[in-house]
């Protein structure tokens, strides 16, 4: 593939950083980007941020997570944008232009890895490696209409990557095939594709917390993947309420938050746009005592989860529980849209558990993606599964 225009503003300003394969493997033939949080050599890594790039010189090492790719055959195509210091779900971006959503181009492509997905999604690249701590892959997957994934927490490393909150922190990756999908889980993840044959696990509170066209969209795919493994069974994991899970992920995310990236902002007051300034105001006000409580619920939330998924369990439901907002959503609506997301999306976050998602449907013509979750280190195993449903559901393989 050679370098296409950037038609959807998917690229970070100025001239693209671009590299020549380093070997031949299994991505020889395949273009990629990164999101600017991934270090490259010679490159400046802005974060998103016109602060951030100002008081960081350019890298001096590339990310060994894109060095791999490059090893396997890979060509380097550029950049991507990222919400500032990777704190959102929207893809807004005030200081380098908001990506288009080339499958929804009135709604927002979703972030906090926005331009990789738009790249994607527009076909400037085959892959693109993103990073996922809130939903940051499997939100914007979901919203263009593309295969994501979030490996299990610690199976990539992180080196030449800028923090977020470090207990969440994950790399991950969009495709617009299972199969390539899974191709860059060989490369990059440890393990065999030895794969496991227990039921599927229907999460009610996630499928209620849906918007209802959202879950009749759904729910089709689901019955198609019920003939490769069965009848889903239906479990309850938040007796609290799902809202819960929300209020627990942020405190837990915002206190790593505040102890990565709070000194430098003390330190330099930089300029942060709209939404993500109120969070990092949030984030230094957490009390210690809330923080805690969210840890102590981490814990029960891992002790429910782990036996589950012990036998080869899968868990299924909606990835995001509404499709992208409109571009014109207003704040308070794009934090609502935020809170019932995150609601689902820490289910995996905080149990550092891989999750895949599917595009597996629209809803008033945006598409809307359906969650595969499997048990720590499953990853390999889960990607096959992933292509199985691709194939079973009529999606690219």
């Amino acid at each position: 593939m050679t370098a296409l225009e950037d038609t959807v503003d998917a690229f970070v300003p100025g001239p693209r950083m671009a590299l020549a394969p380093l070997g031949t493997g299994r991505l020889s033939g395949y273009a990629f980007a990164v999101k600017d949080l991934f270090d490259v050599a010679g490159a400046l890594t802005t974060y998103g941020n016109p602060d951030w790039a100002c008081s960081h010189p350019p890298a001096i090492a590339t990310a060994p997570v894109v060095t791999t790719l490059l090893q396997a055959g890979a060509r380097l195509a550029g950049k991507t944008k990222t919400v500032e210091l990777a704190y959102g779900l929207t893809g807004e971006n005030v200081w380098q232009g908001t990506p288009l959503n080339p499958r929804a181009p009135d709604r927002f492509p979703g972030g906090s890895s926005c331009g990789s997905a738009a790249a994607v999604a527009a076909s400037l690249v085959d892959f693109a490696l993103g990073s996922d701590t809130g939903g940051s892959v499997r939100i914007p997957a979901s919203y263009c209409g593309l295969f994501g994934i979030r490996p299990t927490h610690g199976a990539i490393s992180l080196a030449g990557a800028r923090q977020l909150a470090p207990s969440l922190d994950t790399a991950g990756w969009f495709t617009r095939t299972a199969s390539l999908l899974a191709g860059i889980g060989e490369v990059l993840l440890p393990g065999s594709r030895q794969g496991f044959d227990g039921p599927l696990l229907r999460v009610e509170e996630a499928w209620v917390n849906a918007q209802p066209e959202v879950a009749e969209a759904l729910r089709p795919a689901l019955e198609r993947l019920e003939q490769l493994r069965g009848r889903a069974v239906g479990i309850r994991l938040a007796p609290e309420g799902i809202d819960s899970f929300f209020d627990h992920f942020r405190v837990v995310q915002a206190e790593e938050v505040w102890a990565t990236l709070g000194p430098w902002i003390e330190a330099n007051a930089p300029r942060l746009g709209p939404g993500v300034e109120e969070r990092f105001a949030a984030a230094r006000a957490i009390e210690p005592a809330v923080a805690a409580r969210g840890r102590a619920f981490r814990r029960v939330l891992q002790s429910r989860v782990a036996p589950l998924l012990a036998g080869g369990a899968v868990l299924v439901y909606p990835t995001s529980p509404c499709p992208a907002p409109l571009l014109t959503a207003s704040r308070e609506e794009q934090d609502l849209v935020r809170q019932v997301s995150i609601g689902v999306t820490a289910i995996a976050g905080l149990c550092g558990l891989p999750e895949v998602t599917l595009p597996a449907a629209t809803v008033h013509g945006a598409p809307v993606g359906l969650s595969l979750v499997a048990g720590p280190g499953q990853d390999r195993a889960l990607l096959s599964f992933a292509c199985d449903a691709a194939e079973m559901l009529g999606l690219p393989v």
